[in-house]
């Protein structure tokens, strides 16, 4: 597991935590931003992931 793969995971948490926050207080900016993060950090962990693939780590 990489960098990348981490990093992913934690950007897709914070996305997840943004837009259930922007659900519980109606705010469409916020709940927008969240889903941007989130699909940023699964981004970041496919492109972890075949780093790791590329390097025969998985």
């Amino acid at each position: 597991m990489n960098s990348d793969r981490i990093t992913g995971a934690g950007k897709e948490l914070k996305g997840e935590i943004k837009k259930q926050a922007g659900d519980l207080t109606g705010d469409q900016e916020m709940k927008n931003s969240g889903r941007a993060d989130k699909a940023e950090g699964k981004v970041d962990k496919v492109a972890g992931k075949v780093k790791d693939v590329l390097r025969g780590n998985e």
